[in-house]
């Protein structure tokens, strides 16, 4: 007997979701979900820390304070809702780098890095580019 893969859920459901979740957060806050600006904050936080100081004088942080916000809890929530999402959908499972990814950039660890590295600074910078 064979085993059977896990089934996700549906994208097409999932992506509409998405869709509803950011019209119902325009609707009723006036702000758009996103979390690339938590990004910078969580940084900014942890640097904090370390070098009071110096974040003070950066001139993002300036006008973007690092806190603990609405959007901090929203990527918290990403990963909560995610973990609900595979465990319900029977389809969590460990795995530190997905099938597709080692079969497409091979058995290196360096490589799957340092690309996987390379495509979030260019996403994060397109973010950020883009003013979240």
């Amino acid at each position: 007997m064979e085993k059977q893969e896990p089934k996700g859920w549906n994208p097409y459901v999932a992506g509409a979701l998405t869709g509803l979740l950011l019209v119902f957060s325009v609707w009723f806050t006036g702000k758009y979900v996103g979390a690339s600006t938590t990004f910078v904050r969580s940084a900014g936080y942890i640097e904090k820390i370390f070098d009071a100081e110096r974040v003070k004088n950066l001139e993002y942080f300036k006008k973007e304070v690092p806190k603990i916000d609405w959007q901090f809890l929203f990527v918290i929530g990403i990963f909560f809702g995610s973990l609900i999402s595979s465990t319900t959908s029977k389809s969590f499972k460990f795995q530190g780098v997905p099938t597709m990814w080692e079969e497409r950039f091979g058995p290196s660890k360096a490589k799957r890095a340092i690309v996987a590295f390379i495509g979030g600074a260019i996403a994060m910078f397109g973010a950020r580019l883009a003013d979240g």
